[in-house]
């Protein structure tokens, strides 16, 4: 049977096989979700070509990203709900087609408030398109295929992080800025073309936008908007700022209104009853260690070969490429192993692993580049499959087919929101920490050091010639730069080891898992209908 061609009002379980036409409508989804991930990073790496030409203030800079990336958090836990109301094929169809539309505002904006406007739409567009993917998972194919499905999801998932920053330079280097939003038209409607092609038919349950609870809506934006731009502002203006402060009790407030209205209305925009299962809640915190340590370590490698090894963008994607390779290459084994082993037990190994590749970066030096980077990287991305692949069915494996939408938008937005959180937390140490260690490396250079003024770079042989003598102003201005990287180089290091340090933490609620005895359960029951999802 095609499940292509299923009537509105069939009857079906789970999938008892992967046709051809699911595994391109899936492609399809996958397409649609690469490119939602690509577009932040690639605009990231080609923000300042974008200021000089649309004359944007320095300090609004950041905005072009931000926007972007509190519509997709707010879209993200509502999928669930949006998929009941259109079904998945029908929601991944409208976001597709508005993230292509948005794609083409983008790039015709000539000003920056006509920018963040169509960012805004982009990212709620975005949204919708990430969870939808690992939904499919679940929804489209049998038991034995979910495995692969799920490691093609993740390669894409963490491979456009990694490969964005050589594709966005490839672009600023060779075409205009325009080029960012515009690559994304051709697979946009390839995507859109193929989803309403292959993907199934469900019947839509349109009442549920007719009575949608604004309210319940309203709170849940503002909680995650105050929250995201909190920790925007955290490094920037302290964490204890009272802007900040602020920020972070308005998303406690608004949050608390909208988990209980969430729990006391029959149909929430997000339901987080579902959280009350102990394989959802263990999978999202995983989900959001995750985040919280491949955001960071995608954000610390360009920073230090930017700022330390002054490398460009062109240079630090092809750099960076290591560990999305690395992916590529760990994805079959991960399939393989996944379905002869606890996926318990393969998240613990996978979260031990990405620690030890955080933590083996967390001792650079001023020197450090590709050929160090490399053993860390293949670790990582080795890694990486495990924290996602494993976690992915220990939070949505063993659902009814009508709950994992919803699972699946917490599940993502848990990644999104320990990135967030990660990002800011390593601002705050790269930031916070380099003065210190400036002061430090210019005290021990007075006292004469050795090792230091080997770190910093300076000759041997002139540092003891000119030990004990005063220090005339040429030699400060050439030194200060060489102090500043090496000050940077140590901050650098901290944040790495902070990064390890947290996503340790996440093998605690792991441990805690094991011991309960959970059993997996059937996640479909006849009688449920295909349309309900």
């Amino acid at each position: 049977m095609n499940v292509a061609d299923l009537q509105p009002a069939a009857d079906i379980a789970t999938p008892i096989a992967a046709t051809v036409a699911t595994w391109v409508g899936f492609a399809m989804m996958c397409l649609g979700l690469f490119m939602a991930i690509l577009d932040m990073q690639i605009v990231a790496t080609s923000l300042p070509t974008i200021r000089g030409a649309l004359g944007i203030k320095p300090e609004a800079m950041s905005w072009v990203q931000t926007a972007y990336i509190i519509a997709e958090v707010i879209t993200i836990p509502i999928t669930g709900y949006l998929t009941r109301a259109w079904t998945m094929r029908g929601l991944f169809v409208v976001g597709i087609s508005v993230f292509t539309i948005a794609s083409i505002g983008c790039a015709a904006s000539n000003g920056f408030i006509a920018l963040i406007m169509w960012r805004v739409v982009q990212g709620f567009a975005a949204g919708t398109l990430i969870p939808a993917v690992f939904s499919a998972v679940f929804l489209l194919f049998p038991p034995r295929v979910e495995a692969l499905a799920t490691s093609i999801a993740g390669i894409l998932a963490v491979l456009a992080p990694t490969v964005g920053p050589i594709v966005g330079g490839e672009i600023t280097h060779g075409l205009s800025w325009h080029w960012l939003f515009l690559v994304n038209v051709l697979p946009g409607v390839l995507a859109c073309a193929g989803g309403a092609l292959f993907l199934p038919r469900g019947r839509a349950q349109h009442g549920l936008i007719r009575h949608i609870d604004i309210t319940g809506l309203l709170w849940l934006s503002v909680a995650l908007a105050t929250l995201v731009i909190g920790l925007k502002q955290a490094p920037d203006l302290g964490w204890a700022s009272q802007i900040v402060l602020g920020l972070f009790a308005a998303a406690i407030l608004t949050g608390c209104l909208f988990f209980r209205r969430a729990l006391d209305r029959p149909n929430p925009v997000a339901s987080v009853r579902v959280l009350a299962d102990a394989r959802v809640a263990v999978g999202c915190t995983l989900n959001f260690a995750l985040g919280f340590g491949f955001f960071g370590a995608t954000y610390l490698m360009p920073v230090f070969l930017a700022l330390v090894r002054d490398h460009d963008a062109l240079e630090i994607g092809r750099i960076m490429l290591v560990t999305g390779l690395a992916q590529l290459a760990a994805a079959p084994v991960v399939v393989v192993l996944e379905k002869r082993m606890d996926a318990r037990l393969l998240s613990a190994f996978g979260f031990a692993l990405f620690a030890i590749g955080l933590a083996m970066s967390g001792f650079e030096t001023r020197e450090t580049d590709y050929d160090a980077m490399f053993l860390p990287q293949i670790i990582r991305g080795i890694a990486i499959m495990f924290c996602l692949v494993p976690p992915t069915r220990i939070a949505l494996g063993h659902l009814a087919l009508a709950d994992i939408p919803n699972a699946s938008g917490l599940f993502n937005v848990a990644r999104n929101l320990g990135g967030a959180i990660g990002l800011a937390l390593v601002d705050s140490v790269i930031y916070g920490r380099a003065p210190g260690w400036g002061e430090t490396i210019k005290n021990r250079l007075l006292a004469g050091d050795v090792p230091t003024a080997r770190a910093v770079g300076i000759p041997i042989d002139a540092f003891l010639a000119a030990r004990g003598q005063p220090i005339d102003d040429e030699t400060r201005e050439l030194l200060a730069p060489m102090v500043e990287k090496l000050a940077l180089t140590h901050a650098i290091n901290e944040a790495w080891l902070v990064l390890a340090a947290i996503t340790l933490v996440a093998i605690v609620s792991l441990a805690w898992l094991l011991r309960r005895r959970v059993e997996s359960s059937e996640r479909a029951v006849l009688g449920k209908e295909f349309s309900d999802v």
